[in-house]
């Protein structure tokens, strides 16, 4: 290639999240401003790879919401026309919260998860009496912004869209209110920095959209080690990842989600102001 840094290609959301537009403009330009050298088109419409050293989904919101042209997309990966980071092998274990239960087979400490194929009622009362609550969450295994979970309280039924479905049920952490949500962001495997996430009054969710506001945080030792195994039993390389967690009833840290695909990353909150996220990718593509 001809230009003194390989170009970029950043996969952003679908056109029809105009909602979403002045948040899309920002982040780009937050990436323009690190000295990134990109082009940005979106990811369900992302025309030939062939130009580009490097792919990266790192703004494709809305994939969960059409995973046949997701699966499409890594399938165009695999065919190594560019290099894919995170990879396409990393994006599509992540794409499915199945990988949960991998994860704690292998002795991450995770939000304690029932994961069924198809919901019942049956099954929320089993996993009441297991998780010694009434409070529950379920969400689908592909999902993301909290889009298809709902909370259940008091032993409160499931929606009767959810029935029938493959759905997580999880026991309501309370540290979600009292505390916070903790997100933890490594690049290159060394942390960079982190936020503590809190949902609005009689809330449970910490996204914004929902009233969600949060704080840059220094985490525990704690946070800090469960981070790092949860990078550890993951599957190939990662560049960026978002590690998810809260307390348990007993002051435990488990994690909720390790967001390897297009996690929000709070550059503004990092020490260097997103600089080492910057010069990874860089050299990613200058090592294509």
């Amino acid at each position: 290639m001809s230009q003194k840094h390989p170009p970029i290609l950043l996969l952003t959301p679908d056109p029809g999240w105009a909602d979403d537009a002045d948040e899309i403009a920002h982040q780009l330009s937050q990436f323009a401003g690190l000295g990134l050298s990109f082009d940005a088109r979106p990811w369900t419409d992302s025309g030939d790879w062939s130009d580009y050293a490097l792919v990266t989904p790192i703004m494709a919101w809305g994939y969960h919401q059409n995973p046949t042209g997701w699966a499409a997309l890594l399938d165009k990966a695999d065919a190594g026309l560019s290099t894919m980071v995170n990879p396409a092998t990393v994006l599509r274990w992540n794409g499915d919260k199945a990988y949960l239960g991998e994860m704690a087979a292998m002795g991450v400490d995770i939000v304690p998860t029932h994961f069924v194929e198809a919901l019942e009622p049956s099954q929320l009362d089993e996993a009441r009496q297991a998780f010694a609550t009434p409070d529950l969450v379920i969400k689908p295994p592909m999902s993301g912004g909290a889009d298809g979970t709902f909370l259940l309280r008091g032993g409160a039924p499931a929606p009767a869209k959810a029935l029938g479905q493959r759905m997580l049920i999880q026991p309501l952490m309370p540290a979600i209110s009292s505390e916070g949500e903790f997100s933890l962001f490594h690049f290159g495997g060394t942390f960079s920095h982190a936020v503590l996430k809190t949902p609005r009054s009689g809330d449970f969710r910490v996204q914004a959209q929902f009233g969600g506001t949060d704080v840059p945080v220094a985490p525990p030792a704690a946070a800090l080690a469960l981070a790092q195994a949860a990078l550890a039993a993951a599957p190939g390389p990662i560049l960026y990842a978002r590690i998810d967690m809260v307390r348990d009833p007993e002051g435990r840290f488990r994690l909720m989600e390790l967001e390897l695909i297009e996690p929000f990353l709070w550059l503004d909150q990092a020490p260097d102001g997103g600089q080492r996220f910057a010069q990874l990718m860089m050299a990613a593509a200058q090592g294509a």
